[in-house]
């Protein structure tokens, strides 16, 4: 009787938590579910090594966008001038470097300046004159968008020297000797294998179990009530093998693109001081309550000027990789990027009143929309279909946050 007493209390615990944390699980859930749907659609075209590289390297940009866009949501406000200024610090990098001919590293350096300094400009209009950061962003959106014209002539300026190609186009090359990657070759079905790209996954897999193992024995011994066994052991399996399954693809292929290294330490940092530093627990309890958070002596103008002032550090780095990428700046790069930027930041489980969100939901819901494009273009599906299947995926996921809130409260 005492046994079965437990066993429905176990029951409804783990029914419990599922329902508390139902976003998380259920966006992992989903990502892995439309993998496998387009992978059987496509005739397994979706997860061929040179389909998995273009799905990183088309995705590079919206990633790293997004860790900055998730940080202005939770501080409970938006950025709608991502995607101008990225156009307008890839128009600037052209100029400099095709127009001017200066040395890329002193133009990247010079950007990423830039991009802070116009961050800095939005923020300070943000934070301290109370102006709602939609209106300023939205100024912002257009007036870069102005300022990428008249920089450019309205011209495509380009190509770029193959030095600064690699930030976008580039691969780490293998640190292991040839004859073992040939060696591995006839085992895995292969011409080669780039072995550091396939200890990369096995040690990052390794990383993520240790992590989890780790996190649930400080749980335990502080008495915290942590994620239930079944489902920490799915959660682990499926993200450790999802890593040494992509890292496996792409040691057959030309091995890590440089984009994903960049991506990876981005998304490293900034999961580290949203979730472990003091800064990060502010940033939180500004979006949660910001009268509150004032009162219990956080700045928070200090706050939203610095999340701003990120974004547009983030936004340069994501411009500087697009024309990279494209070998040549455009008038119309960037161009409605900041929509897929939110979508992924909403979808990956923001909420829409601040703070709420992970780094991690951010970028896999990057990836999903990343996913989405890639699989419904290889299925031939028009952009007029694309843009309302993508529309109906974000309004479906605030939906869910509104409904998940009404319910707890």
């Amino acid at each position: 009787m005492a046994l079965a007493e437990n066993s429905g209390e176990t029951r409804a615990s783990i029914g419990a938590y599922l329902l508390a944390n139902l976003r998380e699980y259920g966006l992992l859930a989903a990502l892995v579910l439309i993998m496998v749907f387009f992978q059987i659609t496509t005739e397994g075209v979706l997860l061929r090594p040179v389909n998995i590289t273009n799905l990183l390297l088309q995705n590079s940009y919206i990633i790293i966008m997004a860790l900055g866009m998730l940080i202005v949501i939770v501080s409970g406000n938006i950025d709608l001038s991502v995607g101008s200024v990225m156009g307008f610090i890839g128009a600037l990098a052209a100029v400099m470097i095709v127009n001017y001919e200066l040395n890329w590293l002193l133009t990247i350096f010079v950007c990423l300046v830039v991009g802070g300094v116009i961050g800095a400009a939005q923020g300070y209009w943000v934070a301290y004159w109370k102006i709602p950061s939609f209106i300023v962003t939205l100024a912002g959106m257009l007036v870069f968008r102005g300022l990428s014209l008249w920089l450019l002539e309205g011209q495509s300026v380009g190509p770029f020297p193959r030095e600064f190609q690699t930030i976008a186009n580039g691969f780490v090359p293998d640190l292991f000797p040839a004859g073992i990657g040939e060696s591995l070759a006839p085992i895995f079905d292969a011409r080669k294998v780039n072995v550091l790209a396939l200890l990369t996954g096995v040690v990052a897999a390794g990383l993520v179990i240790w992590g989890g193992l780790r996190q649930r024995a400080r749980d335990a011994a502080y008495g915290v009530e942590g994620e239930p066994k079944p489902f920490f052991i799915a959660r682990i399996t499926v993200i450790s093998v999802a890593l040494v399954f992509i890292m496996f693809k792409l040691s057959t292929f030309r091995g890590l693109p440089n984009v994903l290294i960049t991506m990876g330490v981005l998304t490293i940092i900034y999961a580290f001081l949203t979730e472990k530093t003091v800064i990060g627990r502010r940033v939180y309890a500004l979006g949660g309550n910001q009268k509150a958070a004032k009162l219990s002596g956080i700045k928070t103008e200090r706050l939203t000027f610095l999340a701003f002032t990120n974004m547009g550090i983030l936004a340069a780095a994501a411009g500087l990789v697009f024309a990279a990428r494209l070998n040549t700046a455009t008038p119309k790069a960037g161009f409605a990027l900041e929509l897929d930027v939110i979508a992924a930041v909403f979808i990956g489980g923001a909420s829409m009143s601040g703070g709420v969100g992970k780094i991690v939901g951010a970028v896999v819901g990057a990836f999903l929309m990343g996913v989405l494009n890639n699989g419904m273009s290889i299925m031939g599906i028009g952009i007029d279909y694309q843009q309302m299947i993508k529309g109906l995926v974000l309004l479906a996921a605030v939906i869910f946050d509104v409904y998940n809130k009404s319910k707890q409260g």
